[in-house]
């Protein structure tokens, strides 16, 4: 009966373990992309490509933050499906609603420090790159 209880909790952990991973390669997209772009609007000084930066700033944060909520709200999961009994063990792997009081909610997820301590620079700096390139015009 253990060994359900176990597997269980092996298949809610390989989920948040996916989520991680997503909420990292994103992060790595972003910085990816707008190095890509940083680079265009300089070989062709084009103003476009520094306000352009924001599109993937934007999108990423977005993404990031669904699937840091999908992240918590399977951290959720686990720690109910630790306290629950083997035989109640059902497999679903259906998230909980979200949960303010949980920080499950995509607002929460949207403003996080890892959110807002990644995106916000990136958006910081885009503009920081647009000030001084009209300054230097």
């Amino acid at each position: 009966m253990e060994d359900k209880k176990i597997k269980f909790l092996e298949m809610i952990q390989g989920v948040i373990n996916r989520m991680a991973s997503n909420s990292f390669l994103l992060k790595g997209w972003a910085v990816t992309l707008l190095a890509g772009i940083f680079a265009l609007a300089a070989k062709d000084s084009n103003f476009s490509f520094f306000l352009i930066a924001y599109i993937p700033i934007i999108l990423f944060w977005f993404l990031d933050s669904y699937y840091l909520q999908l992240e918590r709200k399977y951290r959720v999961l686990y720690n109910r499906a630790t306290e629950i009994l083997p035989e109640q063990i059902d497999f679903k792997l259906n998230p909980p609603k979200s949960n303010e009081k949980e920080k499950t909610c995509f607002y929460q997820s949207f403003f996080s420090r890892t959110e807002c301590g990644f995106y916000l620079p990136a958006a910081l700096l885009v503009a920081f790159v647009i000030i001084i390139s009209t300054y230097f015009r």
